[in-house]
C-alpha cells in the first residue's frame, strides 16, 4: 500500500500520472497520425485550460503534468547523477525558460498550430530536455523548477491558488532548489537570482499576448513578411508592455510593488481569455484560428461577450482584490535524511 500523501492515498496521485502521461503520449500519436484530432487536443482544448488551472491550483498541475513525470522518471529508475544546481544557474534556467516560451509560442502562427508533425516534432524535444534534465540534476531542479518554459507563467498567476495540493512527486524534500517555488507562498515576487526572467515575464507578458492574438495564423508555407509579423508584433507589444512594467515599478513606492506584479498578472490571463474564448466558438480575430467549434449560428455575439466580462471580473478578483492567507502550492514533505 503507498504511503499517504497529506491524509490522500499516493495511489490516486500515482494513477493520475500514468493517465495524463498516457493522455500526453496519444496525443503525441494523433499530431503524427491523426493531426486534425491532436491539433484540435492540444491546442484547442489541453492548452486553453492551463492558465485558469494555473491560477486556482498550480500545485495540482505540478504533480500530473506529463513533462514533469518524464523529468523525474530517471531518478525513479536509478539513472539520476543527482546534481546539486547552483543558484546562479537556476536563474539561468529559469531566464532559459521564459526565452523559449517567446520563442516557441510565435511558431504557432508560422507552423505548429496547423502542422501535426511540426508540433510533434517540439514535444518530442521538450520532453527530451526533460528526460535529460533529471539525468543530470537533482530532482525537479533541472526542468520543473528550471527550464520549463511553463513553470514562469506558474509562479506569475499562481500567487492565490485556491488549494495548497498534497506534493505527490516529494515524498522527502530532497532541498534541490532555494527557494523551492513548490512549498513557498508568493512565487510571483521577484527572487534575487531570477529577477531579470521574472522581469522580463510579468511586465513582457501582457503584452505579447496582446500582440499574438493580433496575428493571423500562417495557412501555406510561410513568407518572410509573414515570419516578421509572427514574431515582430507580440515582441514589440512585449517592449512596450515592459517598459510600462519598469516605469511603473520605478516611479511609484516600493510599497506598491505587490499590487503592480498582481495588476499586470491578472491583465495578462484576461488578456488571454478575452481573445481565446470567442475563438474557441468562432468569433475570433480570425474566425479560422484557434476554433474548437463554430457556435456563430447557434450562440449570440452578446453571450460571448458576456463570458469574455466574467472572465476578466473573475481574474481580476482574484488576483488583484482578493485578499487570501498566503499558501503554497502543494504541502512540503519532511526533509529526506542526509
Amino acid at each position: 500500500m503507498s504511503r499517504p500523501l497529506d491524509g490522500r492515498p499516493l495511489i490516486l496521485w500515482r494513477i493520475a500520472q500514468v493517465v495524463l502521461t498516457v493522455a500526453g503520449a496519444g496525443i503525441f500519436l494523433a499530431l503524427l497520425f491523426f493531426p486534425n484530432i491532436g491539433l484540435t487536443a492540444f491546442w484547442d482544448v489541453l492548452i486553453p485550460i492551463a492558465p485558469a488551472l494555473f491560477v486556482l491550483a498550480a500545485g495540482v498541475w505540478r504533480n500530473i503534468c506529463p513533462l514533469g513525470t518524464v523529468s523525474l522518471l530517471p531518478r525513479h529508475i536509478g539513472l539520476s547523477k543527482s546534481r546539486r544546481l547552483p543558484l546562479k544557474w537556476q536563474g539561468r534556467l529559469h531566464l532559459g525558460g521564459v526565452v523559449l516560451l517567446f520563442l516557441v509560442v510565435p511558431l504557432r502562427h508560422l507552423m505548429l498550430n496547423n502542422d501535426g508533425t511540426a508540433t510533434a516534432l517540439i514535444l518530442a524535444v521538450v520532453a527530451s530536455a526533460a528526460f535529460l534534465s533529471g539525468v543530470f540534476f537533482e530532482w525537479k531542479s533541472g526542468w520543473c523548477s528550471g527550464l520549463c518554459p511553463v513553470h514562469p507563467v506558474e509562479k506569475l498567476y499562481g500567487e492565490k491558488v485556491l488549494v495548497s495540493a498534497p506534493n505527490a512527486h516529494c515524498g522527502a524534500c530532497q532541498n534541490c532548489c532555494i527557494p523551492c517555488p513548490d512549498t513557498t507562498s508568493g512565487m510571483n515576487r521577484l527572487h534575487t537570482n531570477q529577477r531579470i526572467a521574472s522581469l522580463l515575464l510579468a511586465g513582457g507578458l501582457p503584452g505579447f499576448i496582446w500582440g499574438w492574438f493580433h496575428v493571423p495564423d500562417c495557412r501555406g508555407e510561410a513568407a518572410w513578411q509573414e515570419c516578421i509579423m509572427a514574431f515582430g508584433l507580440p515582441w514589440a507589444s512585449l517592449a512596450v508592455s515592459l517598459a510600462l512594467f519598469w516605469a511603473l515599478r520605478r516611479f511609484l513606492p516600493k510599497k506598491h510593488e505587490t499590487l503592480i506584479l498582481s495588476i499586470f498578472a491578472a491583465f495578462s490571463v484576461s488578456c488571454y481569455y478575452w481573445y481565446r474564448i470567442p475563438a474557441l466558438v468562432g468569433y475570433g480575430l480570425f474566425p479560422s484560428d484557434g476554433l474548437l467549434v463554430d457556435l456563430t449560428g447557434v450562440l449570440p455575439f452578446q453571450f460571448v461577450v458576456l463570458m469574455q466580462v466574467v472572465a476578466v471580473a473573475f481574474f481580476g478578483w482574484w488576483l488583484v482584490v482578493r485578499r487570501p492567507e498566503p499558501q503554497a502550492w502543494q504541502v512540503r514533505p519532511p526533509f529526506a535524511k542526509k
